[in-house]
């Protein structure tokens, strides 16, 4: 059976992925950009401050329906991609 809501949906859905997609690899490549420049310049590439800032920034203007758990797994998990990828 075909349903072109469903239908519809999907294509919405498989749309935001790209973009999704497109935006984490975008995000990887200018952390890599910087982490080149810390590299360079003898700076630590792991800033702890920075991400306990970056998550609560996130919590604040996040205006749901992603809960604060969901968000905060979102970026632990994000952040631990990166440093795997640029490892």
């Amino acid at each position: 059976m075909t349903d072109d809501v469903v239908n519809a949906l999907r294509e919405e859905i498989t749309e935001i992925d790209r973009e999704i997609l497109a935006l984490v690899n975008r995000r990887l490549e200018t952390v890599a950009r910087l982490k080149r420049h810390k590299d360079e310049n003898g700076i630590a590439f792991v800033d702890a401050d920075r991400e306990r800032r970056m998550f609560d920034d996130r919590v604040r203007e996040n205006g749901g329906p992603l809960s604060e758990d969901g968000l905060r797994s979102f970026y632990t998990e994000l952040l631990a991609l990166t440093k795997r990828e640029l490892s």
